[in-house]
């Protein structure tokens, strides 16, 4: 702190020190000699330790400090200074809280001529009876504030490319093995597809049915017909018109081997081409039919041969007429065979489409014998 700036007290210190401050010294206190001539009022020197010498201070004979406003430093410009309580007992009519409830005169003059007294600003108006809506027309409407991107969010263009991103981020990171866990992750569904495969292979590989193999009888490929099949469809030779028909049973044997499950028929059909000539002679049809698998069946499918030619002198006619003709007619009794090729069609619940078998026979004895009278 500088030196000009403590304070000057003579009784504290012992002795006045003379100020530093010109400008104080241009100005000194009016009735005070700090020679210490006779002319002063009151001593500040011995006023701390006598208070009571040359002071009018009805306190003065008892031991206290003596400060006064010699004590101090003052560097300002004097002005006199407005108490609260003093100005109110001098003035009656003067409210301090004039200024702040507008109960009376202001005591302010900074802004104008001082008002004598509140000026009213009337009765406030009385309140609405409408029991309406109220329209609050001095509210501004709020603005747009949605941002482009925003509004299109709300599309369904947005919305379809927002799902789009997610299930693209989603994809992302179960690549990444971000998502997924410990039981969805990449390795696991590689092993579990695996493992599917392999069962889908072993449960195909023996539930899927395979065609099964079949083979004519060597001894006797066409049966004679038994029972009702003899009975439906009677057996005739005829010259004029030139025709035949007759009944017959195809010997087959059935291979079911390569079966784990039973083979389950649709049906079964058959058709029967002469050899020579290559003219259907023959069809039939088993129908459904349910064989086991792992086995070699034997089974006769029904025939209905029938043809009908221009006129006796038909080479395929002729042979068939030959083959079936009575044993009495024929030198030694030795009839010739027959020559024909066996298709097979079959659809198998299991298989899609249709599969086929064929099979032919170049000298098979006729499966009938016509009697001696016939021509």
């Amino acid at each position: 702190m500088d030196s000009d700036r403590k304070s000057t007290v003579s009784s504290f210190y012992g002795g006045r020190k003379g100020s530093m401050d010109r400008l104080n010294q241009d100005f000194p206190s009016p009735g005070l000699d700090y020679a210490g001539g006779p002319g002063r009022t009151r001593d500040d020197a011995s006023s701390f330790f006598n208070p009571g010498r040359g002071s009018t201070d009805p306190f003065a004979g008892q031991a206290h400090a003596g400060y006064n406003r010699g004590s101090f430093f003052n560097a300002g410009r004097e002005e006199p200074l407005k108490g609260g309580r003093d100005e109110e007992e001098a003035d009656p009519g003067w409210d301090v809280y004039a200024d702040f409830n507008n109960a009376g005169p202001r005591y302010s003059s900074a802004f104008g001529q001082q008002e004598t007294a509140y000026q009213s600003l009337g009765p406030p108006p009385p309140e609405s009876t409408a029991t309406g809506p109220v329209e609050m027309v001095t509210v501004p409407a709020l603005g747009p504030e949605w941002k482009k991107d925003e509004l299109r969010d709300m599309t369904k263009a947005g919305k379809r490319e927002r799902k789009s991103d997610a299930r693209k981020a989603l994809w992302r990171d179960w690549t990444r093995g971000d998502r997924g866990g410990r039981w969805c992750t990449k390795r696991f569904i590689v092993f579990v597809c695996f493992g599917l495969v392999a069962i889908i292979a072993v449960v195909l590989g023996i539930c899927i049915p395979r065609v099964p193999s079949f083979a004519l009888s060597n001894t006797t490929p066409l049966g004679a017909p038994t029972g009702s099949w003899n009975d439906a469809v009677p057996t005739e030779f005829s010259r004029t018109p030139a025709n035949f028909s007759f009944p017959a049973f195809a010997d087959l044997q059935v291979d079911t081997t390569a079966n784990y499950i039973p083979l389950n028929f649709r049906h079964l059909r058959a058709t029967v081409f002469d050899l020579n000539s290559g003219f259907i002679i023959g069809t039939g049809d088993l129908g459904h039919l349910t064989m086991p698998a792992k086995k070699f069946l034997d089974i006769q499918i029904p025939l209905n041969f029938s043809y009908v030619a221009t006129n006796d002198s038909d080479a395929t006619w002729n042979g068939w007429h030959n083959a079936c003709q009575n044993k009495d007619q024929v030198a030694g009794g030795n009839r010739p065979g027959v020559s024909f090729r066996l298709v097979l069609n079959m659809n198998i619940v299991g298989l899609i489409g249709s599969y086929g078998s064929s099979t032919q026979v170049a000298s098979a004895p006729c499966p009938i014998e016509l009697s001696s009278s016939s021509p």
